[in-house]
């Protein structure tokens, strides 16, 4: 018997007694819970569970600073944000599950939104006739005809769900978020990950514990 052989023994042992927790505590016919455990880098193995299970949504918890209640992202959560090909709910400590009744969605109107793309947020907002708060950051000058076309079928994709537009002025992005945030309690926020946008700098982990992101509430990114 190897150390693998040991350590897995131990961790199916764990992930039973939380089997046995969930199910007794949150009884749901819709639910079924699996337990995997393996001896593999973390990463990795999420993202072969990934593709195995041709999963919907990745849901992380993050440790965070010591006694820290906002939402640091340590390096393995930071490479399955990057990596994810579906999208990823990230937990800050000791959270408290409250419904998301408020969603915080900073955006640049950069990209194209699409349903298949947008499906998960919108199955959460309609579940709990949730309105959808979409942020956008102004740099001082007017939106392109391409971001008013953006804007447009983003309105249009929303038309079944309670949602406002904000235009706040020139400013970080977390910045923007905290300040929003600190106004207007939220219960989501989410983000969508691609290249062109503020999300390649939150993937920089320095730079978040650098300037602050102070998030307390769920965060959810999409691919």
């Amino acid at each position: 018997i190897g150390l693998g052989d040991i350590y897995q023994t131990k961790t199916t042992t764990q992930l039973e007694a939380m089997k046995a927790k969930l199910q007794k505590e949150f009884k749901n016919p819709k639910h079924t819970f699996k337990i995997h455990s393996a001896f593999n880098i973390l990463v990795d193995e999420i993202l072969e569970t990934i593709e195995n299970e041709k999963a919907d949504l990745v849901v992380m918890g993050t440790q965070g600073a010591s006694g820290a209640k906002e939402l640091l992202l340590g390096s393995n959560t930071v490479h399955v944000l990057q990596k994810a090909g579906c999208p990823v709910l990230v937990i800050p400590p000791k959270f408290k599950y409250e419904k998301p009744k408020e969603i915080l969605f900073p955006t640049d109107y950069e990209i194209d939104y699409t349903g298949q793309r947008f499906r998960m947020l919108l199955e959460i907002a309609q579940t709990h006739i949730s309105r959808i708060e979409v942020l956008h950051v102004s740099m001082g000058y007017d939106l392109t005809d391409l971001q008013l076309y953006h804007k447009s079928k983003l309105d249009h994709l929303l038309d079944k769900t309670a949602h406002l537009f904000h235009e706040v002025p020139n400013q970080e992005i977390i910045t923007a978020i905290n300040n929003f945030q600190s106004k207007k309690p939220m219960n989501l926020l989410v983000m969508v990950k691609n290249k062109h946008t503020f999300m390649e700098r939150l993937f920089i982990e320095p730079v978040i514990k650098k300037i602050g992101f102070h998030i307390t509430i769920p965060f959810m990114v999409i691919p």
